[in-house]
C-alpha cells in the first residue's frame, strides 16, 4: 500500500510539472502572431458517423467531452479501490480530509455567489472555485522536498477524493441540459449490461470497454454530461479476480492508466483550455464580477473553507491533527487547495460553453487565482516545515 501510494506521488508530481508547461505554451501561442493557427487547431471539426448515429464537434469538445471521459474514468477507479479498502475505507483516517473539503467546497462557491448575485448568467460559474487539482498541489510540494510529511500528502489526496466526489455530483446535478428518455434508457440499458459482466466476473477489459462507448455516446445524446459515462463504468469493473489470487483487474488498470492520463490527456487538456488571449485587456475586463469571484473563491474561499472545517472537526473531537502536522502546516496545505486549474477549467468550460466571451473569461479567474495560492501556499510550508538536512543531530 505505502509503495503504491510512494509511486502515485511521484507520477502526480512530474504531472503537474508538464501541466504547468502546456498551460505555459497556450499562453504564449495564444499570444503571439500564431495564435490564429492555434485557435483553427481547436475549431477542426472532427465528425463520426455510422447511419443515422452522427457526432460532429470541433476537436476542443472531442477534448473535453472525449478525452476527459478516460480521466474521469479514471477517478472513478481511484475512487472504487479507496472507499473498498484504501483510505476512504476507515472512517477515523477520512473524517478531516471529508471536511476540509465539504468547508473547500462550500465557502469558494458561496464568496462567488456573493459576488455575482443578481447576475443569472454569471450565476451559472458558482462551481468553478470549488475544485482542487490534486497533480498541480502535488507538484508545488515536489519543490520542497523530503521535508514535506507523508501524512500531509495523504491528506491533500484524501482531500482530493472527496473534492472530486463533490465536482461528480455537481457536474450531474447543476450541468444537465435537457434529458432524452429515450437515449438515456440506452445508457441504463447499458449499465444493465454491465452489471451482468461484474457478476459473472467477467476479467476481460474488452466487453467493458465496448458496451462503455455505447454508453458513453448514449449519454452524450441524453443531455447529461459525458464524462460521467466514466465514473459510472469504472464502478462495474472488478476488484478482485475469483480465478487469479492477488490480481485485480481494476488495479492493474488504474496502473496502466495513470500514465496516460497524467502525461498525455490532462497536458492536452491544459494546452487546449488555457489559451487565453491577454492583447487589449481592461481593468474591468479583470475586475468582471465573473473572473473576481473565482479568483476570490479559490484564494480567500479555499483556505478560509478547509481551515475552518478542519479546525472545527478537531476542537469539536470528531477528527485530529494528522502526525508530523502542525496548524501552520494545515494552513499552508488549506492555501494549496486554492490550485484548481484542470478541474475548474473543465467546469468553467461546461458553465460557459456558449457564452460569448467579450465581456470575461473565466480562465483569468481560474489562472490568476491558482498561480496566487500556489506560490503563497508554497511560501507558507516552506517557512513552516523543517527540512531534515539542517536540523542539528540529536546529543547521544
Amino acid at each position: 500500500m505505502i509503495t503504491t501510494l510512494r509511486s502515485f506521488l511521484r507520477l502526480e508530481s512530474a504531472s503537474g510539472i508538464v501541466l504547468v508547461l502546456a498551460a505555459a505554451l497556450a499562453l504564449i501561442l495564444a499570444n503571439s502572431p500564431l495564435s490564429p493557427y492555434y485557435d483553427l487547431l481547436l475549431d477542426i471539426p472532427v465528425q463520426v458517423r455510422i447511419g443515422k448515429l452522427d457526432i460532429d464537434k470541433p476537436l476542443l469538445l472531442w477534448i473535453n467531452d472525449g478525452l476527459m471521459v478516460i480521466f474521469f474514468f479514471l477517478i472513478g477507479l481511484e475512487l472504487k479501490r479507496e472507499a473498498i479498502e484504501g483510505e476512504l475505507s476507515d472512517i477515523r483516517k477520512v473524517t478531516l480530509p471529508a471536511l476540509g473539503a465539504i468547508g473547500g467546497m462550500a465557502v469558494p462557491g458561496i464568496i462567488y455567489f456573493l459576488v455575482n448575485q443578481g447576475d443569472p448568467v454569471a450565476l451559472r460559474g458558482w462551481a468553478i472555485p470549488t475544485a482542487t487539482d490534486i497533480a498541480f498541489v502535488l507538484g508545488i510540494l515536489a519543490l520542497l522536498g523530503n521535508r514535506v510529511p507523508i501524512t500531509l500528502k495523504v491528506f491533500l489526496v484524501s482531500l482530493a477524493i472527496f473534492d472530486d466526489i463533490g465536482a461528480i455530483a455537481i457536474i450531474a446535478l447543476f450541468y444537465t441540459e435537457s434529458i432524452s428518455e429515450s437515449a438515456l434508457g440506452l445508457a441504463g440499458a447499458c449499465m444493465l449490461i454491465l452489471l451482468v459482466l461484474n457478476r459473472r466476473r467477467v476479467m476481460d477489459y474488452t466487453p467493458y470497454i465496448l458496451i462503455g462507448v455505447l454508453m458513453w455516446i448514449a449519454i452524450l445524446k441524453s443531455g447529461i454530461h459525458a464524462t460521467l459515462a466514466g465514473v459510472i463504468l469504472a464502478m462495474f469493473i472488478p476488484l478482485k479476480s475469483r480465478t487469479k489470487p492477488g490480481y485485480s483487474p481494476l488495479k492493474s488498470l488504474e496502473h496502466d492508466l495513470h500514465g496516460t492520463v497524467a502525461f498525455g490527456i490532462l497536458p492536452i487538456f491544459a494546452f487546449a483550455n488555457s489559451g487565453v488571449p491577454l492583447a487589449g485587456i481592461s481593468a474591468d475586463f479583470i475586475l468582471h464580477p465573473v473572473t473576481l469571484g473565482i479568483a476570490l473563491g479559490l484564494f480567500l474561499g479555499k483556505q478560509i473553507g478547509v481551515f475552518l472545517f478542519c479546525w472545527i472537526g478537531i476542537k469539536l473531537g470528531l477528527a485530529k491533527l494528522p502526525e508530523g502536522i502542525r496548524w501552520s502546516t494545515l494552513y499552508g496545505a488549506a492555501l494549496l487547495c486554492g490550485v484548481g486549474f484542470t478541474m475548474s477549467l473543465f467546469i468553467g468550460s461546461l458553465a460557459f460553453e456558449d457564452a460569448a466571451r467579450s465581456l470575461f473569461d473565466e480562465r483569468l479567474g481560474v489562472m490568476f487565482g491558482s498561480l496566487v495560492c500556489g506560490i503563497s501556499g508554497f511560501l507558507m510550508l516552506r517557512a513552516t516545515l523543517k527540512d531534515p538536512d539542517k536540523q542539528q543531530p540529536t546529543p547521544s
